[in-house]
């Protein structure tokens, strides 16, 4: 049977299902099985696959199974089946922004120009609009829950209405996003005091700029010790943008790290981008992920949005990729999650907020693959647990079954093609969703 026939056939048979089902013949990537459920099962294939089946009762993951065990029911043909997938850093307010505001020289600061002028005429309708949007592509795609940096009090204001009519479809986030230096004084608190009113991550950005040997400004210490403070003081996670540049002396991840130890700061630490640490001293790197595995920091890359913007200089073919040392990461202990970044404004003219295509690019760009091994778990579980989502990211009993069902059998299959014709079960039902028209953002003002 042909595989656009086959799928169709697939959807037909989860349609007409009930509230009990079994899934025939998946295979399913070891590093999203817990490991009490994949002793029970087959050893995985030479690329971390385990063939299973698994049955679903009234929403839930009711069993994982050998294969063979199913009586009856759907079948997968072998294709790959993971759960839904997790986003954890994303920018929905200002999404959708490109084609009003491009960033025609695709560098950094034209890209904080950009968005600086165009956040000078956002409306709350307009945030709404483009936030929704933004929901509706992730929905589609497969993600169950994101986190969204938010940047003025009318994003918040839309969050909180997005978040409840978004629930029990897409478990929804935020996270601060201002400069350290705007988190002094009652400025500072009262950010601060916004963020642990939406149950949100305390959120800035921050570099270092200068040689690593240099000292350190002299506010730097003192603002960083008080922005942990407002977190430690309201028990507040901690969601950083740090050393977005290819600068070799930029060091704020060090200082961040051991703040935290200093600090014994008690609560979860989630360091983005990182990019200039590819680019350092071999001795200061290995410091800063000792410090950064010691304090348990986990870091979350960007790849589409790090690529994009990084090392561009008109007219001369960039010498890097943008990206931090997932690899040394991951070895000295330090979670690692991808994930969308921005979409279609200054910062990543592209992107649409689906994290097959991003994990499908991070396995290009930072070779997640020769062999596969726990990557997987950077777009599901690694994520989820930095989220406090402890139902989300595995394939597990009693979990959801918030599920994505790929035609796509090996990795070749898997990472050679965007899967648009995946199926995506919620609940145990099938979705019937489809990304949103762009003809639908025209003519938003704000």
């Amino acid at each position: 049977m042909a595989g656009g026939a086959a799928t169709a056939g697939l959807r037909q048979a989860l349609a007409a299902a009930g509230p009990d089902l079994w899934l025939r013949d998946a295979r399913a990537p070891a590093a999203l099985l817990p490991s009490a459920s994949a002793a029970l099962l087959a050893p995985a294939d030479a690329e971390g696959l385990v063939r299973l089946d698994l049955r679903i009762s009234h929403g839930r993951v009711a069993a994982l199974a050998p294969l063979g065990t199913a009586p009856a029911g759907p079948s997968l043909d072998g294709g790959q089946l993971w759960p839904g997938l997790v986003d954890g850093h994303t920018h929905l307010d200002k999404g959708q922004i490109w084609p009003r505001s491009p960033n025609l020289g695709g560098d950094f600061p034209g890209a904080l120009s950009a968005a600086a002028a165009d956040r000078a005429r956002w409306t709350e309708a307009g945030i709404e609009a483009r936030f929704a949007f933004g929901l509706r592509c992730a929905e589609a795609h497969g993600s169950v829950a994101l986190r969204t940096h938010l940047e003025t009090p009318a994003s918040w204001r839309v969050f909180r209405r997005l978040r409840e009519a978004w629930s029990g479809r897409i478990a929804l986030q935020a996270s601060s996003i201002a400069p350290l230096e705007d988190f002094d004084g009652e400025q500072g608190r009262a950010l601060a005091d916004l963020v642990a009113a939406e149950g949100g991550a305390l959120g800035m950005v921050t570099r270092l700029a200068g040689d690593a040997a240099d000292p350190l400004p002299a506010d730097f210490q003192p603002r960083l010790d008080a922005f942990f403070a407002l977190a430690e003081a309201r028990g507040l996670d901690l969601d950083l943008h740090v050393d977005e540049s290819g600068e070799t002396g930029a060091r704020a991840l060090r200082e961040i790290a051991a703040t935290a130890l200093r600090r014994r700061f008690p609560h979860r630490i989630q360091c983005g981008h990182c990019c200039s640490l590819a680019l350092q001293p071999e001795a200061h790197v290995r410091e800063t992920l000792r410090l950064c595995a010691e304090a348990g920091l986990a870091v979350i890359v960007l790849p589409m949005c790090n690529l994009y913007l990084q090392d561009r200089n008109p007219g001369r073919t960039p010498r890097w990729r943008g990206v931090t040392l997932v690899h040394e990461m991951q070895a000295a202990g330090i979670p690692v999650s991808v994930a969308s970044d921005n979409t279609r404004d200054p910062f990543l003219a592209y992107g649409d907020l689906d994290m097959v295509e991003v994990y499908r690019e991070a396995t290009r760009i930072l070779h997640l693959d020769h062999p596969v091994a726990a990557w997987p778990r950077a777009a599901t579980a690694t994520p989820a647990a930095i989220m406090r989502l402890p139902e989300a990211g595995l394939l597990r009993e009693g979990a959801p079954a918030d599920l994505i069902l790929f035609r796509a059998r090996s990795w070749s299959e898997w990472l050679s093609r965007p899967q648009s014709d995946r199926i995506i079960l919620r609940a145990g039902r099938l979705l019937e969703a489809a990304p949103p028209d762009w003809r639908e953002l025209d003519g938003i003002e704000g």
